[in-house]
């Protein structure tokens, strides 16, 4: 165990703990609210947060050359994807086909029972985490949303490069993640729910270290300034030529 002379000098992102974070989650209700624990108010949120991936999305094929702006994306997989929240209420709308990933059971459990698995909208599900989730298929859309504060930024690198290997040739990847407001410009642990909250520095660093453009990038809007909540920041990626 760290001593707190310790913890000083460790990096945020060296105080993940797995074990931590995969209970923290499944002491949470396995419901969409419930995916919103550290955030309430989950109906007027959830609202904003999938009406503004929605315009961002569509924002972002339009930067892709030879990317249809019409239409549903054939396959797409939703990467930290809970009980579906974001593939129900988003996803399915704008895709034919969506995988899953998710490592907690009881989460999972609820996408299969789901009327989207029986419509055939949820493809293959993937019970684990996306440190350990080596795609099998080739993907038009990977989504990652509120889940890679639970990697180190060494796992982080990892994934996004095998991420940009799935892709299709218009293929996108989306991140939509928290940001820090560290006054230090650092990035900020969370013990909580053992994660870590990179800054917007970051997150640029490693995508230009793992070969990867950002093609659009907006701040999620329509979140009330007195909620004092963190803000949340949209990336598309893709490949450098």
């Amino acid at each position: 165990m760290l001593d707190n002379t310790s913890k000083q000098k460790a990096t945020p992102d060296s105080l993940i703990n797995r074990d931590a974070s995969i209970k923290y989650w499944n002491d949470m209700p396995a419901t969409a609210g419930g995916m919103l624990a550290m955030i309430g108010s989950y109906p007027w949120y959830t609202r904003i947060d999938l009406r503004g991936s929605k315009a961002f999305l569509a924002k972002a094929r339009r930067l892709v050359p030879g990317c249809s702006t019409e239409g549903k994306i054939k396959q797409a997989v939703d990467c930290g994807a809970g009980v579906g929240r974001v593939t129900e209420g988003f996803l399915s709308h704008v895709c034919e086909t969506v995988d899953a990933v998710e490592p907690v059971a009881k989460f999972t459990d609820v996408i299969h029972e789901s009327q989207l698995k029986k419509d055939d909208a949820v493809g293959d599900i993937y019970t684990m985490g996306i440190e350990d989730w080596y795609p099998e298929k080739k993907y038009d859309l990977i989504w990652t949303q509120w889940c890679v504060g639970h990697l180190t930024d060494v796992q982080l690198v990892d994934y996004i490069v095998r991420c940009r290997e799935a892709l299709n040739e218009t293929g996108i990847l989306v991140l939509k993640e928290n940001l820090s407001t560290d006054f230090g410009g650092e990035d900020m642990y969370d013990d909580e729910d053992s994660s870590v909250t990179r800054t917007d520095e970051k997150f640029r660093k490693i995508f230009k270290e793992t070969g990867m453009n950002v093609i659009i990038s907006e701040i999620q809007g329509g979140i009330p300034k007195t909620m004092n909540l963190l803000p949340v920041r949209m990336y598309a990626l893709r490949p450098m030529s």
